[in-house]
């Protein structure tokens, strides 16, 4: 799984910390990958439009190749690489709620440059998933 490395992906995130990140971004088709709470293995697209994120399951197929969990009617497609299957959810009219425009880049923040991307900036690690939602208070930076 050496897709892995992709900037977007964000590991073992919980969901309401990618909604948390796709939210400060705040522009529609902003998107980033997590790993999936519920199926082990599995991935999830989250992609934000008009203050909601949608969630799209990534698997994996036998052979090593990504698709989409699609509804039906949808054509299924695969791709070899999680790379493949962003460049074909970058164009218009996919079947996304709306095509992946501004990725989210893990452990870095939009104002520095990508050369802190190995840098550890705190407020990524901190673990608020067994924490009410009501009992904290995000901050978000000016």
């Amino acid at each position: 799984m050496g897709d892995l490395t992709l900037p977007v992906y964000h590991g073992p995130i919980s969901r309401q910390r990618c909604e948390d990140l796709l939210s400060r971004k705040g522009k529609d088709g902003s998107y980033l990958i997590r790993d999936s709470e519920t199926i082990h293995g599995a991935l999830c697209l989250c992609v934000y439009k008009q203050k909601v994120v949608y969630t799209y399951r990534i698997l994996q197929s036998h052979t090593g190749q990504y698709t989409l969990q699609t509804s039906s009617g949808i054509e299924e497609r695969f791709f070899k690489t999680l790379q493949d299957l962003v460049k074909h959810y970058k164009k218009r009219n996919k079947g996304l709620a709306t095509h992946l425009r501004y990725s989210v880049k893990r452990k870095t923040l939009e104002e520095l440059p990508s050369v802190t991307n190995d840098v550890d900036i705190s407020e990524d690690t901190h673990d608020y998933e067994n924490v009410e939602s009501s009992d904290y208070v995000v901050v978000l930076p000016n």
